[in-house]
């Protein structure tokens, strides 16, 4: 179960590494338009919002890699930042678009199931 546990913990942290890299670098390049559904020129107004926002997500990131590189030991720090992307995902399927429910607030949950039953 840990072993599963860890596996989705590192699936959900690659995500966020994935969205800092659309947030960040990719806004208002085709692969960032695609994903947000933006245009050009949405985008380039937003642009700095974004980037902060990839940053967070870096941040969430970051907090589940540190998790599963202290290993045994790392169950509170999974826990604390699997809640952090479960409440950010729940805010953004409801401020901002519901999809973000199923892409970031679900797996989180699962996720948080997973290591704590581990």
């Amino acid at each position: 179960m840990a072993l599963l546990a860890n596996l989705v913990v590192a699936l959900i942290a690659l995500l966020h590494v994935y969205i800092l890299m659309l947030e960040m670098f990719l806004w208002d390049k085709p692969a960032g338009l695609r994903a947000f559904g933006q245009t050009l020129e949405a985008a380039t107004a937003s642009k700095v919002l974004a980037a902060n926002q990839g940053l967070y997500n870096g941040f969430l990131a970051a907090g589940l890699f540190w998790g599963l590189w202290l290993g045994a030991e790392g169950g509170a720090v999974k826990v604390f930042f699997l809640c952090c992307v479960l409440v950010a995902g729940l805010y953004g399927a409801a401020t901002a678009n519901r999809k973000i429910l199923f892409i970031q607030a679900v797996p989180a949950a699962l996720g948080l199931l997973l290591v704590l039953l581990a």
